[in-house]
């Protein structure tokens, strides 16, 4: 198909590669947020051989490397600090690392600027109202005011999506599971060649993002799924860390920014049947919410986006791309989400514990597969 219209709803990752991808393919896209501001939420980001293999099909992969820090293994420790394993990542394209860790903030800068060069419309604080699908094209009526018809709505709006809501109100809501994460920018000075996951009741983490720059994450269990109070952010992932491996509770003492503290509870969705209705479908967390255990959640939405764009061109009919798109892309994303949630699940003591280094290894495998 040629000279379709889209409207994506969701400035994030999932959002704003899926109109760099449609613009490569000719199509008028224009992208909405609801945040005036457009912040980039969250400290960092981790991105996988899969992810840059995509970025370089967008043509971004060199600004992208330049902006983060990469790497070729993930090394896996026991809770007391002893390394159990030092696992190779596949490098999918040879003259670059096989992941790479990023800022968010400039993961975000990055899309971005080439989704603008690109030629979408972007309009922030802006939301929609209603949606109207006339089988030809979806009217729908913006938070403004405005009123426009396109051909396609994709909605990239995150774990929390009103289009889902909306278009599939029989979806089942997030759920959370138990367990939290908190995550905090530190500097770089043990200059990491590698991700490092430390297992044990609070699991932890340190992820190289740019020159000099790291940041620390633990995964924690959170009965009830408590709220922390803005003004003790700091201190308590301090004290959550104390029951870490030495080495994390040592840099764990640098947390002092109560605003720096990143908290986040762990939910996870999958939609098990259609990701459309109509001309209406659904993209990244929206469809498919993801923990962050295999670092994976940025990635498969970046992947949707790319093989949306590609089934939309090859196709006559928008619905039988829909159709096709959400086949080719269930059963990977699906892999993700269970095998997340069961380390996630194993740690909380509710599943069998799962070895990281295996499940690192498969998640690896899996995902060099062609998309």
């Amino acid at each position: 198909m040629q000279d379709l219209s889209i409207l994506i709803v969701g400035g994030g990752i999932g959002g704003l590669t899926a109109a760099i991808a449609f613009r490569h393919r000719g199509f008028a896209v224009t992208l909405i947020e609801k945040d005036p501001a457009w912040s980039a939420y969250g400290v960092g980001i981790i991105q996988q051989g899969n992810v840059l293999r995509a970025l370089n099909a967008l043509g971004l992969l060199d600004h992208y490397v330049d902006a983060g820090a990469g790497f070729d293994f993930v090394e896996v420790y026991a809770p007391d600090g002893t390394k159990l394993a030092r696992v190779p990542s596949p490098r999918l394209l040879k003259a670059y690392p096989a992941n790479l860790g990023i800022s968010r903030r400039a993961l975000q800068k990055v899309l971005v600027e080439a989704a603008s060069t690109a030629g979408a419309a972007i309009r922030l604080g802006t939301t929609v109202d209603a949606f109207e699908d006339r089988g030809e094209g979806v009217g729908v009526r913006f938070s403004d005011g405005d009123e426009s018809t396109f051909d396609l709505v994709v909605g990239a709006d995150g774990i929390y999506s009103q289009t889902r809501a909306r278009v599939f109100p029989e979806a089942m809501a997030p759920a959370f599971t138990g367990q939290a994460v908190w995550r905090y920018s530190l500097p770089d000075t043990a200059d990491l060649d590698a991700l490092h996951v430390y297992n044990g009741a609070i699991g932890a983490g340190l992820v190289p993002t740019g020159k000099g720059v790291m940041y620390l994450y633990l995964t924690t269990p959170e009965p009830g799924n408590p709220r922390y109070a803005r003004q003790a952010l700091a201190t308590t992932m301090r004290e959550k860390a104390s029951a870490c491996a030495p080495a994390i509770r040592t840099l764990a003492q640098q947390i002092t920014d109560h605003e720096g503290v990143v908290y986040r509870p762990l939910e996870g969705l999958l939609v098990e049947g259609p990701w459309h209705r109509g001309r209406i479908v659904l993209l990244g967390d929206a469809a498919h919410t993801t923990t962050p255990h295999l670092g994976q959640g940025a990635g498969l939405a970046i992947e949707d986006g790319l093989v949306l764009a590609e089934e939309l061109a090859r196709a006559d009919i928008i619905e039988e791309a829909l159709r096709v798109y959400r086949e080719r892309r269930f059963e990977r994303c699906a892999y993700v989400v269970r095998a997340s949630l069961a380390i996630c699940m194993g740690q909380l003591g509710k599943g069998p514990l799962i070895d990281n280094a295996r499940a690192t290894a498969e998640m690896f495998a899996l995902t060099a597969q062609p998309i």
